[in-house]
């Protein structure tokens, strides 16, 4: 059976064109996916994320068990509400799932994962916990135990409307640097957490509210002028922003170091973590970088061929024709040969199309990076 967030009524009184994402009843638009785009790259657009999983953490032994669970190091996390992206390997370095982990306190960590992945990611938290003797609670916050509803709402003029609509969050968050949280208690929705991330490149918060508070909240921001937005333009936003989308980008055969993602991964300290024997077994194969159209005629698509130079082939993991930049633009998984500035060709049906090499992101806060 197809699941629901608790905004699906509001999205369809609404009119959203809706469609089975994942097993999700999700709106891929409103009515323009191009619309939607630009409103947030412009002005402020929300996006439901509720399918996403909320799974709390909590006992004496957090930190040390997701030290050796996650492949980005939790030291970093010393401050209450300092969030990190990591992604959590199997023992060959596959991904499992990218996350955000959020440090509350010592005894309570909390992950924010993928809507696909959540039940296997669970499942493997379990298995780890009970293999480590970790004795940690672990709460599912999407179906039952006070279940969390996240709303992503982003764009330059983000955060002024959040606070228009939640005036409580606005001292607590105002120098709220990127990558922080906070919980904000006893706003007209209830407790708030407000995360200063996001999946669109622009500025924003994503707000995890309870999920029977969650319509009163989306159609509170909507009349203060925050636009609904579907998984359409969150698509060609995250592509614009480089960022990669699990299952697309990367999966249980993909290592982060060929997904673009070894910032993310501590290899510098002496911790152990699953996976790392595996990572530095095999190193780094592949480089994740950004292809632009420079021929007419065809479109950029997951599992074309990139034909390099030297003859060697890659391949593009997503594509599409980016709103902002009006040409036609993919992350690919290129040989290590590859440089930046090269000119490589993209097997489009019978012709092979030129496309030029450059750097992650193609857009970032409303400017394009990459021409």
């Amino acid at each position: 059976m197809t699941q629901k967030t608790p905004l699906n009524s509001v999205h369809r009184e609404r009119g959203a064109r809706m469609v089975d994402f994942g097993g999700w009843d999700m709106p891929v638009n409103y009515g323009s996916q191009i619309q939607e785009h630009h409103a947030v790259r412009k002005d402020c657009g929300m996006f439901d994320v509720a399918h996403m999983c909320v799974v709390d953490l909590e006992g004496a032994n957090v930190r040390p068990f997701l030290s050796r669970l996650l492949a980005n190091n939790v030291a970093k996390l010393q401050v209450p509400g300092k969030a990190l992206y990591s992604c959590m390997l199997n023992e060959a370095g596959g991904v499992i799932d990218d996350l955000i982990v959020y440090f509350f306190r010592e005894d309570w960590f909390r992950l924010v994962v993928n809507a696909g992945t959540a039940e296997g990611d669970i499942a493997w938290i379990r298995q780890q916990n009970e293999a480590s003797g970790a004795n940690l609670t672990i709460t599912e916050r999407r179906s039952a135990n006070q279940p969390l509803a996240l709303i992503a709402v982003q764009g330059p003029n983000a955060r002024a409307k959040v606070w228009q609509v939640l005036p409580q969050t606005q001292a607590p968050s105002a120098d709220m640097k990127p990558f922080n949280a906070v919980l904000v208690p006893d706003t007209a929705f209830g407790e708030v957490m407000v995360a200063r991330t996001g999946y669109t490149g622009e500025d924003g918060f994503e707000l995890g509210v309870a999920a029977e508070q969650a319509a009163a909240l989306w159609q509170a921001l909507e009349a203060a002028g925050v636009a609904p937005a579907g998984l359409g333009a969150r698509d060609t936003l995250r592509l614009e922003a480089g960022m990669n989308l699990y299952g697309q980008d990367m999966n249980t055969d993909t290592n982060p170091l060929d997904a673009g993602l070894a910032w993310t991964v501590d290899l510098q300290s002496e911790r152990d973590f699953i996976g790392k024997a595996a990572l530095q077994a095999r190193g780094q194969q592949a480089q994740f970088l950004g292809l632009l159209l420079r021929e007419s005629g065809g479109v950029l698509r997951a599992h074309q061929q990139v034909h390099c130079a030297d003859g060697s082939v890659g391949e593009i993991t997503s594509g599409t024709f980016s709103p902002t930049m009006q040409v036609a633009i993919a992350l690919a998984r290129l040989p290590m040969s590859v440089q930046i500035g090269d000119t490589v060709h993209v097997a489009i049906r019978d012709k092979k199309l030129a496309a030029s090499v450059v750097k992650l992101p193609f857009v970032r806060n409303g400017k394009v990076l990459a021409a």
